[in-house]
């Protein structure tokens, strides 16, 4: 498309939105506890106000679908960062919890914006690039997710309040950074093509039942997180006795192995396909889950976080990439409405565990993420065929040959 940036400018600019989605929202998680001491609230107004934001989350990938198939998900990208822009100085500065948690409402409402619409941008260049990509993305994601958190570690010794505030702030910068890079290097056009270069039908129905198989998919994903970020330091710590310093270390070797699988995910998937490549992650990620359920020792938990790493950082680029091949014509409309089920995978993720741990306990809890990420096991064979079909390319026949005399 005429005015449309190079390739390798689409890949900087998609990649910085992701960057600037991880770094942000790292930031204000981080900053919770900073801001919970400053506006007076406790930790059951904290877990509201996450939830709220979850909720928000949802409405604003609805609102980016809206934007995306009336005016491109550009735009909606564009505006939600811009929300985000917005809302976090408003958290930084709130002199009340009925401001906090109002502003938390708008930076989630950002949130899901973005996380719907850079997914779309995503597919987008993939599909331009002709070869896997979508990893890439997401491992600028998780790298700037883990600068945001350090970020956040080295501005509290600014103190607890003036740390957080300090550290939305940046991030609202950084984000604005952002915007001012990418606004030109973004994918102006939302037309997918396959094969000889035909363009998918324009009226292609709604594929109901792939955006529901891959948004289950998303969703079992994000329980797994959802379940590790939440409660691993805590079972660290209080289940299996380790000390300050090793009970952050799961969280730690978690990311650290979703950083690595998706730095080399695009090289890997393009041997392999996705297919065997999900397969083959997912059943390390699930081992993982089972050692954590199963040991009772520090170290060994650690290590199995890292394996479930392996398996969360492959299945979630890896479904949305499959995902885009679903209904090329209405991507916007497919990816937004598959990355709903995220919010829905980190609720439940973090509230099953937390249910369980009055119970069998936080270590036998950990057999229930294990558990839901078997389907993806068995539905592997569709993340290469999205549509549950084989695509058969018919030869064009060769212009006919005289015989010899």
């Amino acid at each position: 498309m005429a005015g449309e940036a190079p390739l390798a400018r689409l890949r900087i600019g998609v990649a910085a939105t992701y960057a600037a989605q991880g770094f942000g929202y790292a930031s204000a998680v981080t900053a919770l506890p900073g801001m919970k001491s400053k506006v007076g609230i406790d930790d059951a107004t904290v877990s509201l106000t996450v939830l709220l934001g979850c909720v928000t989350a949802a409405g604003g990938s609805v609102l980016a679908e809206w934007v995306s198939t009336r005016r491109s998900s550009r735009v909606a990208l564009l505006l939600g960062l811009s929300v985000q822009v917005l809302a976090l100085p408003l958290l930084a500065l709130s002199p009340s919890m009925v401001a906090f948690v109002a502003a938390f409402g708008i930076y989630g409402l950002g949130l899901g914006m973005v996380d719907a619409s850079s997914n779309i941008q995503g597919v987008l260049v993939q599909h331009k690039a002709g070869r896997p990509v979508m990893s890439t993305f997401f491992a600028a994601y998780t790298g700037a997710a883990i600068a945001g958190a350090l970020s956040m570690s080295q501005l509290a010794h600014l103190g607890s309040q003036t740390g957080a505030v300090t550290g939305l702030l940046v991030a609202a910068a950084a984000i604005a950074g952002a915007v001012a890079l990418s606004r030109g290097w973004l994918v102006t056009s939302g037309a997918v093509t396959f094969g000889a270069g035909h363009p998918a039908p324009a009226k292609a129905p709604l594929p109901t039942r792939g955006i529901w198989l891959f948004g289950m998919m998303v969703a079992v994903a994000f329980v797994a997180d959802s379940a590790v970020s939440t409660w691993s330091t805590v079972y660290l710590h209080d289940t299996l006795a380790a000390g300050a310093v090793l009970a952050p270390l799961g969280y730690a070797a978690y990311q650290v192995a979703i950083l690595a699988t998706r730095l080399g995910g695009d090289r890997l998937v393009g041997r392999t396909g996705r297919g065997p490549m999900v397969a083959v992650s997912v059943a390390i990620g699930i081992a993982g889950l089972v050692i954590v359920a199963l040991t009772h020792n520090a170290t060994g938990a650690v290590a199995g976080f890292a394996l479930v790493g392996v398996g969360v950082g492959t299945l979630v680029p890896l479904t949305f990439s499959a995902a885009g091949e679903l209904a090329p014509a209405r991507v916007d409309e497919v990816i937004s409405r598959i990355n709903i089920f995220n919010y829905a995978g980190a609720v439940l993720g973090a509230v099953t565990l937390g249910l369980l741990s009055s119970g069998p306990g936080l270590g036998p809890a950990f057999i229930v993420p294990a558990v839901l990420l078997v389907p993806a096991l068995v539905l592997a064979r569709r993340f290469d065929h999205p549509a549950g079909r084989v695509q058969v390319v018919l030869p064009v026949p060769s212009p006919a040959v005289e015989p010899q005399a």
